[in-house]
């Protein structure tokens, strides 16, 4: 069974970080990728950033770089995406995705910035 678990999601101030894992276990554990996209009220879904297992190849949102880091720990089947100078516009629900072909995604966890 597949699940992909993501928690960290919370209230914070602008300017401040949060730090978002998701673990994900009864996937493959080669040639995936695996990453973030949120969705903000009344707006569509972007894709924050992805990194591949094989090279650790990233992906970032250009509104997110140089203030997300996306990292993946293969012992622990877990994919973290550590969020600096947070701002009110990153507020969304985050979402976790592992892609290889297919996709599964996990329940979402909130993200909220206060200006």
């Amino acid at each position: 069974e597949v699940h992909l678990v993501e928690s960290g999601g919370g209230l914070v101030q602008a300017g401040g970080s949060l730090r978002l894992s998701c673990e994900f276990s009864g996937v493959p554990s080669t040639g995936y990728a695996i990453g973030w996209i949120r969705q903000a009220p009344g707006k569509e879904r972007e894709e924050v950033s992805c990194i591949r297992d094989s090279d650790r190849g990233t992906y970032y949102k250009d509104s997110v770089k140089g203030r997300f880091t996306i990292s993946l720990d293969d012992a622990r089947n877990t994919v973290f995406l550590q969020m600096n100078s947070l701002k009110p516009e990153d507020t969304a629900v985050y979402y976790c995705r592992y892609r290889r072909g297919y996709e599964y995604w996990g329940q979402g966890t909130q993200v909220t910035v206060s200006s």
